[in-house]
């Protein structure tokens, strides 16, 4: 590789660095953020009837547009003792098992789910895994795979591991434009390939976990303008989610229930083979 590619590639790298560093800006909005602005009458649900309840995702009843709606979504916290509170939108088992237990809620009453997506991933402890974390999630994919409702997924800040896919098997899923989705983080990627999370530009370029790489390769469905940006201005960007939601869910409402299941199996078996010719996994 010539100095003058290898200049291209790291300027490259950094950019797509500087997308990773917006997606976890700190006056980013978060799930209750979006969940205020778009949504009426929120009615948190709590509780997974197993074990307890889990506040990383929070879930309910809410009207969008005066429709009523099964809303999601993992929240973050924005101040110290909210973050504590909310384990830094990191779940335990009991919020993905109550995740499970409200979307099979609004399957019943034939009720859309909606759900927005901002965690570093699941949480990894002793505890958790003692729970079955593996097991939960596994169980939010299958159910979400076959659900018999429109399902709409929105990544609005960082999307990581299985912990963000839990709630990201949907009929449509969007990404904001300074959001990320990634099976893994850049510090993380970089801590096992090249031994120091310094690397962690480089990794981010590698991973293709921007939202414009990922509407390339096919993995998601819609890409919503940030217009200066959520942390800057965070009314376009919500007024920009609001007409994106209203279109899908008005075009999956008026499919029928056989062809939308088909078409939502259909995109799930394109994945980890080739769209387009392109590799998914390269």
């Amino acid at each position: 590789m010539t100095a003058a590619a290898a200049d291209q590639q790291t300027q490259a790298a950094e950019r797509i660095w500087q997308k990773v560093q917006l997606a976890r800006h700190a006056k980013r909005p978060l799930f209750l953020d979006y969940a205020a602005a778009l949504f009426g009458e929120f009615d948190i649900l709590q509780g997974d009837r197993v074990f307890g309840d889990d506040k990383a995702i929070l879930g309910g009843l809410a009207t969008f547009d005066g429709q009523a709606v099964m809303l999601i979504g993992q929240h973050r916290g924005r101040s110290t003792r909210e973050r504590i509170e909310h384990n830094f939108g990191m779940a335990h088992p009991e919020g993905y098992r109550k995740v499970v237990r409200l979307i099979k809620l609004a399957e019943r009453f034939g009720i859309p789910v909606l759900t927005f997506i901002d965690t570093q991933g699941a949480y990894p402890g002793v505890g958790a895994e003692e729970r079955g974390q593996a097991q939960a999630i596994a169980e939010c994919l299958a159910v979400f795979s076959a659900l018999n409702v429109p399902t709409i997924a929105t990544i609005i800040g960082e999307g990581g591991s299985g912990g963000a896919l839990a709630l990201g098997v949907a009929d449509r899923v969007n990404m904001l434009e300074n959001s990320i989705y990634s099976v893994i983080s850049p510090e993380g990627c970089a801590s096992i390939l090249w031994k120091t999370a310094e690397q962690a530009p480089k990794a981010s370029a590698a991973l293709k976990l921007t939202a414009e790489d990922l509407a390339g390769l096919g993995l998601i469905d819609h890409v919503i303008s940030e217009g200066a940006g959520a942390h800057i201005d965070s009314a376009a960007t919500i007024s920009a989610l609001h007409e994106a939601l209203r279109a899908q869910l008005d075009h999956l409402q008026a499919m029928p229930n056989a062809e939308r299941l088909n078409q939502r199996y259909a995109k799930l078996m394109t994945y980890n083979s080739t769209i387009g010719q392109t590799p998914i996994l390269a």
